[in-house]
């Protein structure tokens, strides 16, 4: 009933920029907090950075200068301005949402497909 799409993901060379988008759809009350999560190859899911409903961001210490979360509540859309891209950032990146469900009017967890960013010369 909840569906989150990841796109702008692709192949970047060092240093230079890409935006993601997560598309927000389907029955829900609303959104709350709003994350994007990475994972490399061979390594655990981590938390890239989040925001409240409210415009509250924060950053892992890796992403920190470079990127950029946001959010458009009216079109139910997250972003993540990537720059100064390094070979590190290689990963799928997931939008991770705490959704208001309407049935219940309460939070859950949805997660998208994700979309890999390859950061390579």
């Amino acid at each position: 009933q909840v569906q989150l799409v990841e796109s702008g993901g692709g192949l970047v060379q060092p240093g230079g920029s890409l935006r993601l988008s997560c598309q927000a759809s389907g029955s829900f009350f609303s959104i709350n907090d709003m994350r994007w999560y990475r994972q490399a190859p061979g390594k655990e899911r981590e938390l890239v950075a989040d925001i409240t409903r409210g415009g509250t961001t924060n950053y892992g210490d890796s992403v920190k200068g470079r990127f950029t979360i946001s959010r458009v509540n009216a079109k139910n859309t997250l972003y993540l301005q990537m720059n100064s891209l390094k070979p590190e950032d290689t990963a799928v990146y997931y939008c991770n949402a705490a959704v208001i469900r309407r049935a219940t009017m309460s939070a859950l967890g949805y997660w998208g497909q994700g979309t890999q960013v390859t950061v390579s010369s």
